[in-house]
């Protein structure tokens, strides 16, 4: 691994603390805005899952353009105006009063969080070969756990009580939800110096922007090319949307879990995606392809989305959460990894398409998640849980029959 991407996995570690430390207490916030606004216990459901689905929503708009727009300027532009973005939105987290400034919030994040990733990823693709740019987006997605690990646990430990500040004669209270975003924020800035005086741009002048290399019709021809790996990405990140946008309140609910219990299951998801992503991957990239790891990880999120609500024992639920955790690390680094294959002059707008594909069932997934929670979200949970063991299986079954080995190759 070269410097350089250390500089870039440092910095994402330190951009992904932060968002693990709004993690455990974002539902409970959003809760509490909504109850104030007058909402009903199932209505503040619903709000929860708007929340999440707004800000992938967004991500599906942008991430394309933000793609695109690395394959024109570079880089390191689009990963610095990303965190700043990020940053600007975390503090508008903190100062929110409202529902409503809640969800200007989260529509700003969206839109600026949908610059830094596609780009990163970019920029692991510029610097590695082919043969490894899976071990490269898996220790991508190691350094993106790894602050998922460490961020809810001192997101649970902020949300505990107000911070006081004095200034002068003046006694500053800060609300002990608004805490946690405030630090998110100061971690996000933490690392622009370090891009800026550390992380040069990876992409070579001869692969710039011209028009007819990034015209709207080139754009369209790259998305039908990838259709099987968009879809793919899409359906994952529904069932992981799903679960992320509605465990909080189902924990609070059925199991007494606070911002605390939340965050800790959320670690340990975060523990096993880093341990896995960094190892697993790299140790089964020689011995296992691609498309097998995919399949496989496909039944093991399926399966495990399918029984998660029906523990009731905190070493059940970690367990469970865990395997979950597995799947998507086998899924997510190699369909990154093909989609970026082969693609030369269009990276950028590769993982832009791969990015938005992700975001688009982010959004489906929180949103339908918030609304069904009300309802029946056990028997949603089970349905979405048995469709990823289908998808996983069906693609066992091409892999088996040559078909999904061409379909890659030819992308």
């Amino acid at each position: 691994m070269t410097k350089h991407l250390l500089v870039l996995f440092f910095c994402l570690f330190l951009v992904m603390i932060g968002f693990g430390i709004t993690l455990p207490i974002f539902a409970f916030y959003a809760e509490r805005l909504a109850k104030a606004d007058g909402a009903s216990q199932g209505a503040a459901a619903v709000h929860v899952g708007l929340l999440t689905g707004i800000y992938a929503l967004m991500q599906f708009l942008f991430a394309p353009l933000w793609g695109r727009w690395s394959d024109r300027i570079g880089r390191k532009p689009l990963v610095l105006i990303g965190i700043a973005g990020f940053a600007i939105a975390q503090v508008l987290f903190g100062l929110a009063t409202s529902l409503w400034m809640f969800y200007g919030a989260r529509i700003i994040g969206g839109i600026f969080s949908s610059a830094m990733f596609p780009a990163a990823t970019a920029y692991v693709a510029d610097v590695t070969t082919e043969d490894e740019r899976s071990r490269g987006m898996a220790w991508e997605g190691t350094a993106v756990s790894l602050g998922v690990v460490f961020g809810p646990a001192f997101g649970g430990l902020l949300a505990r009580s107000d911070l006081q500040l004095r200034m002068g004669s003046n006694l500053l209270t800060i609300p002990a939800f608004s805490v946690p975003f405030f630090a998110a924020a100061l971690l996000a800035l933490l690392s622009l110096p370090v891009i800026i005086r550390w992380l040069p741009e990876s992409m070579p002048s001869s692969s710039a922007f011209t028009p007819e290399k990034q015209s709207p019709s080139r754009l369209l021809g790259l998305a039908i090319q990838l259709w099987p790996l968009l879809a793919l990405a899409l359906a994952v990140q529904f069932g992981l949307a799903m679960f992320e946008a509605t465990f909080a309140l189902h924990a609070k609910q059925m199991l007494g879990y606070g911002p605390a219990g939340v965050g800790a299951v959320f670690m340990v998801c975060g523990s096993v995606m880093a341990v896995f992503q960094g190892g697993a991957v790299g140790y089964l990239a020689p011995r296992m392809s691609a498309g097998h790891q995919i399949a496989v990880g496909f039944v093991l999120v399926g399966m495990d989305l399918a029984v998660v609500l029906f523990a009731r024992s905190t070493p059940l639920i970690l367990t469970i959460v865990g395997l979950q955790a597995l799947g998507m690390a086998l899924v997510t680094p190699n369909v990154t990894a093909l989609a970026s294959k082969g693609q030369q002059q269009q990276t950028g707008a590769a993982l832009g398409l791969r990015n938005a594909a992700n975001s688009l069932g982010q959004a489906a997934g929180a949103a339908l998640g918030g609304l069904l929670f009300a309802l029946n979200m056990k028997a949603s949970y089970s349905i979405t849980g048995a469709l990823l063991v289908a998808i996983g299986v069906i693609s066992g079954s091409m892999l088996r029959q040559g078909k999904l080995e061409r379909s890659t190759q030819e992308i």
